[in-house]
């Protein structure tokens, strides 16, 4: 079984609880009044591999900067989490995303950034597009949906990430070698169109 650590960030009130319920158990619980950090663990089939996964849900305001960096530094990947129905959660993200990348030091940071309750439409403060150009400027997947309404939705986020978290845990020659791959395809092509006539 390969180990995947995940940590779900974002601000008070966005859904972080109710989506990690959501993909362990199935079902949806709208009310919580939690004030300590949470491990959720189960297993999935991703890919035809099974995978051990383990959710950590803290409460970020709780948090002291260093138990959030300690939480951040046990981590494997990230879901980035806001309202559509709270602009401030939204404009919380690129801080999370920020002490994320310098916790880490890495190039490369498995992240998803999630746009929740998008069954409010009434409410709604930021737009699909403007949640996409912020996981584009992040560089991070996207994806916008409802908790409360939609479990597949929840898992297809959550299979997101821990496929990009198992991605970068692949041996390093696995990865040198596509790469010398695509290296040599694109050599190929570009010798190829040299020696075209026009």
């Amino acid at each position: 079984m390969v180990p995947v650590k995940l940590l779900i960030l974002g601000p008070q009130n966005t859904g972080k609880t109710a989506l990690c319920v959501r993909f362990i158990t199935k079902r949806f619980i709208g009310e919580y009044d939690r004030k300590k950090e949470v491990t959720y663990r189960c297993s999935r089939m991703v890919d035809q591999e099974t995978v051990d996964v383990e959710v950590l849900d803290i409460a970020c305001k709780e948090s002291s900067a260093a138990s959030l960096e300690s939480s951040i530094r046990w981590a494997d990947g990230f879901l980035l989490l806001y309202s559509i129905t709270q602009r401030l959660s939204f404009l919380e993200v690129p801080r999370l995303k920020k002490l994320i990348d310098q916790t880490k030091q890495s190039l490369v940071v498995p992240t998803v950034l999630v746009a929740n309750k998008a069954d409010l439409e009434i409410g709604r403060e930021v737009t699909t597009e403007e949640g996409q150009r912020l996981a584009k400027d992040l560089r991070c997947g996207f994806r916008e949906l409802s908790v409360a309404e939609a479990v597949l939705s929840v898992e297809a986020a959550m299979f997101q990430l821990i496929r990009l978290v198992l991605d970068q845990q692949r041996p390093l020659p696995d990865r040198r070698s596509y790469m010398l791959t695509v290296r040599h395809a694109l050599t190929r092509k570009l010798t190829r169109s040299k020696t075209m006539q026009w």
